[in-house]
């Protein structure tokens, strides 16, 4: 066995963390001879429940599972970390506006970012999965004080990508594995969007395999920028496992080469591509280089029905992002 990957998550009694513990647990995303020392970080309020299912991962009896830990103290959750999932955040409650969700997470995530800056491993990544994740993880990123670089931090678009090809390939009656080359754009939110213009299915482009234009141009963007809504509207209750498996599609594609002309889609700090705003964490397709380092792929056609689209989602991040200036103003004091 390797040396122990030590792995911190919050909101870890949650219902995501739940599916994904036992996956990332097992050796299925790190490999099976990369032992693991999980961090499991919860609020005071819930570190009972914590031990609950600390007691199923025990009874799993995973190989790689080398050590668990169960805190509700920053500082011991985050030391060493090479990987920080942030999966808790406040959940937005009914006669909640964004900006207050915003607020108050905002505070979270300004402490979290600053201990991690502190007491992480020097080659600490940080995914960023509780909502609203792109601004969570601008505050984190802000926090960081030039102490972990801006391209170690990523929010999670991943499901979307997972929704939009599960859908596209349903409406052409073929495998999802056909469908490729799919972009989310912009945030993480009802405003995404999921481009098809350089999407293939089983290699050929888009519009030979799916000819209803207005369904894709229509119905198919409504359909991914409301599921979310609508699972909480069937199940009472949020993406759960769904939510699990593209945090570790995430993790998976962050450490393992893309396949030539292939990208994989996730939330990443600007720094102008495509002529977006600097200093906003934006969805964009990146390409994984090797297990260390990633690049945006630049070279896509972007028409006036897509651009339109992408600036309204990236008007929101602005506008999100105004209303915790004052977050970030003191984050970077």
């Amino acid at each position: 066995m390797k040396k122990p990957l030590v792995i911190a998550i919050t909101g870890a009694a949650g219902q995501i963390a739940y599916s994904l513990l036992p996956r990332l647990s097992s050796g299925e995303i790190f490999g099976k001879d990369q032992s693991l020392h999980l961090k499991l970080i919860e609020t005071e309020h819930s570190i009972e429940r914590l031990k609950g299912v600390i007691m199923e991962l025990e009874d799993c009896a995973f190989p790689c599972l080398q050590k668990i830990t169960a805190t509700i103290d920053l500082e011991e959750g985050f030391k060493d970390a090479n990987w920080v999932l942030m999966i808790g955040s406040v959940p937005r409650k009914q006669g909640m506006e964004r900006k207050d969700l915003l607020d108050i997470n905002g505070k979270i995530f300004i402490e979290q970012g600053r201990v991690i800056a502190e007491k992480a491993a020097e080659n600490v990544r940080i995914l960023v999965v509780g909502n609203p994740c792109n601004t969570n993880c601008l505050i984190a990123l802000h926090q960081a004080k030039g102490k972990i670089p801006a391209n170690r931090f990523f929010a999670m678009s991943r499901l979307d990508e997972n929704r939009s090809k599960a859908s596209l390939a349903k409406k052409a009656g073929l495998a999802v594995e056909e469908v490729s080359h799919l972009a989310i754009w912009g945030n993480h939110s009802s405003t995404q969007y999921p481009d098809t213009l350089n999407t293939k299915i089983a290699g050929k482009k888009i519009r030979e395999q799916i000819s209803d234009i207005q369904w894709l141009e229509s119905d198919f963007i409504k359909e991914i920028q409301q599921r979310g809504a609508k699972v909480i509207e069937a199940r009472g209750a949020s993406s759960a496992f769904s939510a699990a498996n593209s945090a570790l599609d995430t993790i998976k594609d962050l450490i393992t080469p893309s396949q030539k002309g292939e990208w994989h889609s996730v939330c990443v700090y600007s720094s102008g591509e495509y002529g977006f705003p600097k200093d906003l964490v934006i969805s964009l397709p990146i390409r994984t280089k090797d297990e260390k380092t990633w690049e945006v792929v630049e070279d896509l056609k972007i028409d006036a029905f897509s651009k339109e689209k992408i600036d309204i989602s990236i008007a929101e991040l602005i506008e999100e992002k105004e209303s915790i200036q004052h977050l970030l103003v003191k984050s970077s004091e």
